[in-house]
């Protein structure tokens, strides 16, 4: 299902962030972090280890070849990091020489930075991960917390539960626009007529008037109607006691 397209603010300003993947081997997986990556507004993809991408990858990349094609290619995790400011390594597996993040934290860390930071995020081998000297290329190490007994997360998974909670942090709330509401004597003309209807039918008499109008207001005294909603409230009421009134 097509769901409408999301605008937001780039304040993350996601063309500073580079994906970089440490050997792949499946290229299929390739193909589907470059999808995770257009389907949160990120561009920039590093391979680490290979030379050139397969059919397989542009199999799964839907809607995303650009992104593949734009791919830059290193023979080591080095060469990839050695122009950017700030490097942070994905890692499945608690390491007792690090500081290990959660996911939240690392993003938090980002966020202390300048725009201008040019960012790595860097994820490892599907089977292997990452080593423990591709991890000491990384200033901050995290990982994504998981039921401990699964095994980790699929590449393509690791990178778009990353890059989407990146997303979510660069994306407005949406702000329901309000309609201007009529002047209060609009609404309270509108009220009069709902009383009006209720009591020629019956439903508000001597012994519950003053009841009743404390709920109606209460009800429809804090909607602030607007226009539109004056005009349906006044031709329901107009018809019902049209309708009453031929009876």
């Amino acid at each position: 299902m097509r769901l409408p397209y999301l605008a937001s603010e780039d304040w993350l300003n996601r063309n500073r962030f580079s994906v970089i993947l440490v050997n792949p081997e499946n290229q299929e997986n390739i193909g589907l972090v470059a999808r995770a990556m257009k389907n949160t507004g990120f561009s920039r993809l590093r391979i680490v280890g290979q030379r050139e991408l397969k059919p397989e990858a542009y199999r799964t990349a839907v809607h995303s070849d650009d992104l593949l094609q734009k791919a830059t290619f290193f023979q080591s995790l080095r060469e990839a990091v050695t122009d950017l400011h700030l490097v942070l390594a994905s890692t499945a597996r608690m390491r007792k020489a690090q500081k290990i993040f959660t996911i939240d934290e690392a993003v938090e860390k980002i966020s202390s930075f300048p725009a201008e930071t040019e960012i790595g995020l860097v994820f490892g081998n599907e089977r292997t991960g990452l080593s423990d000297s591709e991890l000491r290329r990384a200033n901050f190490v995290y990982f994504i917390p998981q039921i401990s007994r699964q095994p980790s997360y699929n590449l393509a998974a690791a990178v778009l539960i990353t890059l989407y909670t990146l997303f979510r942090q660069s994306c407005p709330k949406p702000v329901p626009q309000a309609t201007s509401p009529v002047t209060r004597q609009e609404q309270e003309n509108c009220l009069k007529l709902i009383l009006t209807k209720l009591e020629k039918q019956g439903f508000m008499h001597e012994t519950n008037r003053e009841h009743v109008t404390s709920l109606l207001y209460d009800l429809f005294g804090r909607l602030a109607f607007s226009e539109r909603d004056c005009r349906f409230l006044t031709a329901v009421f107009n018809k019902g006691l049209d309708s009453d009134s031929g009876d």
